[in-house]
């Protein structure tokens, strides 16, 4: 027997799958995933096809990522942060020049106050958000703190009262398209009640309930006119059947499943650990296997179990998981500290500014 404690893992200790590391180095990508949590988003890349290299950034409580171009978006505790990537101002990063093929710096904050943002979308029109507290899907601007784009029919009227517990989009044609929520009450907080079986999408063109008594819904997506989603409850992937309904299981997971994206024929879901204080997770068929938060790569034409990435330390619950292509080792800088102001872009040029001076 050895004395002594056992020994604490370092901060945002993870262990993966062999293959992991290879497999984002031939797909050109890179991850990020958000931890309300812990309060960080963070970069998951691959060094040299052989191990996975983070960079954990902290924002105050991230939730859902927004992508398109060269742009990114982050919602957070209140307010909704746009981010720009520069591979120039990359190149010169101070702290390690050469390192970075992109760098997304901070460009413009909308102040929404505290709505409860889940899933966040660019669209046609700009940003779109699930705002879970008002139970309606809203536009971001710098006009108000949101502009209600539409609400499900079985909602009266528009409180800061999380009636439905409305959580996530999937988006066509610039457009939302389909919603998730967790049930169609309409009185404060009415989702409570039964949470594992009277969760539903809905059409939002239609305002037609398309599944229903689904288990703890989040995530749709479109993947090439094809439903998916994920139900956090019963630890699935699934598919859903647009006009009948049905929900056909792709993979099971053993975990509480939410945020996804894919990257050609591979998915990338958000695994969380379950709160240990819940007596609504204690009930759920995997407890005593969701011990551990990371993500899952299923290889979406087979349904096969692709790989892992499992958290030790730091992380136990994922919100978001989105996939940055064709980048191989970004960086991000949040809006708080002093580096992201000495970055400057212009249309023709950018500079690394020198550090104010005391006098």
């Amino acid at each position: 027997m050895s004395g002594g404690q056992p020994k604490v893992p370092a901060p945002f200790s993870c262990t993966y799958s062999p293959n992991i590391p290879e497999l984002l180095q031939q797909l050109n990508c890179t991850l990020a995933l958000s931890t309300y949590q812990a309060g960080k988003v963070v970069l998951l890349s691959s060094l040299d096809g052989e191990r996975l290299i983070q960079l954990p950034r902290t924002f105050r409580k991230p939730m859902g990522i927004a992508l398109e171009g060269h742009k990114m978006a982050i919602a957070t505790l209140d307010e909704a942060i746009v981010l720009a990537n520069s591979p120039e101002l990359a190149q010169h990063y101070t702290p390690k020049p050469a390192t970075y093929d992109a760098l997304y710096m901070p460009r413009a904050t909308y102040y929404t106050g505290q709505v409860d943002i889940h899933d966040l979308e660019w669209g046609a029109a700009g940003l779109y958000a699930v705002n879970t507290s008002f139970s309606c899907i809203c536009r971001i601007d710098d006009n108000y703190s949101f502009t209600p784009f539409w609400k499900p029919s079985f909602i009266s009227k528009l409180a800061h009262e999380d009636r439905c517990h409305l959580n996530g989009m999937a988006m066509a044609e610039g457009r939302p398209r389909f919603a998730s929520a967790f049930n169609t009450g309409d009185s404060r907080q009415s989702w409570r009640e039964n949470i594992t079986e009277t969760g539903v999408l809905i059409d939002i063109h239609s305002n037609e309930i398309i599944a229903g008594g689904l288990p703890m819904p989040h995530s749709p997506r479109l993947f090439d006119g094809r439903l998916f989603v994920l139900l956090s409850a019963s630890g699935e992937l699934a598919e859903v059947d647009i006009d009948s309904g049905k929900t056909k299981p792709v993979c099971r997971l053993d975990g509480f499943v939410r945020g996804m994206c894919r990257c050609e024929d591979y998915v990338f879901v958000g695994l969380s650990r379950l709160r240990q204080n819940s007596s609504t997770f204690a009930k759920l068929p995997f407890a005593h296997q969701a011990k551990q938060a990371g993500i899952a790569v299923v290889h979406l034409p087979t349904g096969a179990l692709s790989g892992f990435i499992r958290y030790q330390s730091s992380v136990d619950e994922i919100y978001d998981v989105r996939v940055l292509p064709g980048l191989r080792r970004p960086n991000i800088l949040n809006p708080y500290e002093a580096q992201h102001r000495l970055g400057l872009s212009t249309p023709e040029a950018t500079y690394w500014a020198n550090p104010p001076s005391d006098h």
